[in-house]
């Protein structure tokens, strides 16, 4: 029998993404499993399979355009079924109005179900708001306050419905208003260059974590001599080239190991400390920046750290990541080095904690046993989130990582 297929909430809370490929053509058949689309979200790139086997019998999303999680995108068909049968289904259906997928394409971790839940979380005069993000946009666009709205979402949280109720009953204004934006006018020349989702993912997330997060910095110069010889005579014998961000993740993962009180993310219940090390790394690509997650990097040799990072990166910049390869993580690694950047402080990703920022490194003088000499430094800062990790706890974990990256031999033993 002829059926609809919907675009699935491919990620949490997801109310829209776009179909940037089709993978099979109108007319051919399809096996249980295989890829059918590709979907993109504000993030990556996820293949949507098969549930069963068929036939596409014809498209109802057209490639690049936007559709609410849902609404219609595919008329599937049985062997032996025809275009008359695609009609049926078509007129069976209300096309007008979405249903919610039940069935997740992406296998989600627990982890990620907080991460969800703290991104949501947003502070409005002083009062902690849960609302989904596209609740929070129209009620941002609308100059409407969340603070006293009755949420009818999943545990309470505001929902776009709850934003129109809002609106159409006169909600109370949100205290701060919007700021009107100067565009130069004149002769100049200039390109449009429309948003991206990736785009617009990154400005409001990193606008909620600079205005809702308490962020504090630490830095510390690292005389870099020792590893850096050592990466040397790694990559001599070994077959796998080991990157400075490599040995960086690995040095990370030692210092939770001497520090593991520091390994925490802040939610509204609780304080969430984790075994593992999973550390995200900033990538950057053509459309903006991405953090894929390199999972357990405490439980990593080198060699895997290496082989790990080296596809994670590779799939980022070509938008090949999956969902759950983007979400989690307790701690992320910026390295701004390669460009030459002596020192810069980075945003924190939420609801992770703490991010390490990496310049260049850098041949200056240094003190070394009363003596001046010249050394390869690097400055790291390290931004913290004050509400899970005070500051006598982060620059404990600071200056277990520069005692571990300053004497490398505890890699060998």
């Amino acid at each position: 029998m002829a059926n609809i297929m919907r675009m699935p909430e491919v990620l949490a809370n997801a109310t829209e993404a776009i179909i940037s490929k089709w993978l099979v053509a109108e007319g051919a058949a399809f096996t249980v499993g295989q890829p059918i689309a590709e979907v993109e979200t504000e993030k990556a790139v996820v293949e949507v399979p098969a549930e069963a086997d068929g036939i596409l019998g014809r498209y109802l999303a057209q490639v690049g355009a936007t559709t609410a999680v849902g609404a219609p995108i595919a008329v599937l068909l049985a062997p032996g079924e025809t275009d008359s049968d695609i009609e049926k289904a078509l007129a069976s259906e209300d096309l007008s109005s979405p249903v919610s997928t039940a069935t997740p394409i992406v296998q989600e971790r627990p982890q990620v179900a907080v991460a969800t839940a703290v991104v949501e979380e947003v502070v409005e005069s002083g009062i902690r708001v849960f609302a989904s993000p596209l609740a929070r946009r129209l009620a941002k666009e609308s100059g409407v306050s969340t603070n006293t709205m009755r949420g009818s979402g999943p545990g309470g949280r505001i929902i776009k419905k709850d934003v129109q109720a809002a609106i159409a009953a006169g909600g109370s204004k949100s205290a701060s208003k919007s700021v009107p934006v100067f565009v130069p006018s004149g002769d100049g020349t200039y390109s449009a260059i429309p948003h991206s989702p990736m785009r617009r993912a990154i400005a409001r997330r990193l606008t909620e974590s600079k205005s809702s997060v308490p962020h504090f910095y630490l830095s510390a110069p690292v005389i870099a001599d020792d590893l850096l010889n050592m990466r040397k005579k790694i990559n001599e014998w070994s077959e796998k080239k080991v990157s400075v961000t490599d040995l960086i993740l690995k040095t990370v993962a030692a210092a939770f190991s001497d520090v593991p009180n520091a390994n925490v993310i802040w939610t509204a219940e609780e304080l969430r400390r984790f075994d593992n090390v999973d550390i995200s790394i900033a990538v950057a690509t053509d459309n903006g920046l991405i953090t894929p997650v390199v999972r357990g990097v405490n439980q990593m040799n080198l060699a895997q750290i290496s082989a790990t990072t080296e596809d994670l990166i590779a799939r980022a910049r070509i938008g090949r990541l999956k969902q759950n390869e983007i979400e989690g993580g307790s701690f992320s690694v910026t390295n701004l080095g390669m460009y030459g950047t002596d020192e810069f402080s980075a945003i924190l990703n939420p609801p992770q904690s703490a991010i390490l920022a990496v310049g260049a490194a850098k041949q200056k003088p240094v003190v070394v046993n009363g003596a001046i000499t010249v050394a390869s430094v690097i400055n790291f800062t390290l931004s913290v989130d004050h509400r899970a990790i005070d500051g006598a706890l982060a620059a404990e974990w600071l200056a277990a990582f520069v005692k571990r990256f300053e004497n490398p031999m505890w890699l060998v033993v």
